[in-house]
């Protein structure tokens, strides 16, 4: 609804409380409208308890017909948006049919196709992790829109469904502030405050200093005059030569690298 249309509704904000009220009586509704204002996304009417399906359609027939010549552009009434998280767990994260790392396209997929996300809407992309470096199970993030009841995580958690011939569960979990990677250490899953390594690894190829130190450390980098050629100091800026090794896959990059499997 465009500000003008909800501007005109608004002027006779009293007059709806006691006419919605007697609408909501009418359908012998426990739900009682305490007032109406306006926010940038359209009306917000504030009622005592979660209304229910019933009490939304009584809304939005009001509002339709006290805008009358407006109606068209009235949209549906619904109830104010929070987020619920969940975890899906049992997931293989190398996939044993094509010997590599679950894509997050599959995740995708299967959750677009499922009869148990029909009616979900994911708030953001879900996140893959594993479980542990050593093991070959990962867990899947997701945060999904809900209601303040939590009704739309509620249908679905505890729930089984398939990925291939593995049986996954869905769990409900605590708000996931995203996984970290604590920039000393550049391991997975924790932050400074329950790091165990003393000093620091260097990104590219966990040498034992601070990334922006390897030019006075790193072996190819650092000055030599002790050999036949001696060697100066790289400079400033010049990434340094020698190989790329990950210290949480053992990979040929960065540890902090998004083709990390990790």
């Amino acid at each position: 609804m465009s500000y003008d249309i909800t501007k005109k509704f608004i002027k006779d904000s009293s007059l709806h409380v006691v006419n919605i009220n007697c609408a909501f009586k009418a359908i012998k509704s426990s739900t009682i409208v305490d007032f109406i204002h306006i926010e940038d996304k359209g009306i917000i009417i504030t009622t005592n308890i979660i209304s229910s399906g019933s009490d939304l359609q009584e809304i939005e027939k009001y509002i339709k017909n006290s805008l009358s010549s407006d109606a068209d552009k009235v949209l549906l009434a619904r109830l104010s948006q929070s987020k619920s998280y969940l975890k899906i767990v049992g997931i293989f994260f190398i996939s044993k049919k094509t010997n590599s790392c679950i894509s997050l396209d599959k995740i995708e997929d299967v959750l677009k196709n499922n009869h148990l996300f029909n009616n979900i809407v994911l708030t953001s992309k879900p996140h893959i992790i594993k479980v542990s470096s050593k093991s070959d199970m990962a867990i899947v993030w997701i945060d999904i829109w809900d209601i303040q009841t939590g009704s739309n995580a509620k249908k679905i958690i505890n729930c089984w469904f398939n990925i291939g011939s593995y049986i996954i569960t869905v769990r409900g979990t605590n708000i996931n502030p995203g996984v970290s990677q604590y920039k000393n250490c550049w391991k997975w899953g924790h932050m400074a405050g329950v790091c165990c390594i003393q000093g620091a690894k260097y990104v590219r190829c966990n040498g034992s200093y601070l990334s922006e130190h390897y030019r006075y450390f790193a072996w190819c980098c650092k000055a030599n005059d002790k050999i036949n050629s001696p060697r100066l100091e790289i400079k400033k800026g010049k990434l340094c030569s020698h190989s790329f090794k990950c210290l949480n896959c053992k990979g040929k990059h960065q540890a902090n690298s998004n083709d990390c499997p990790f």
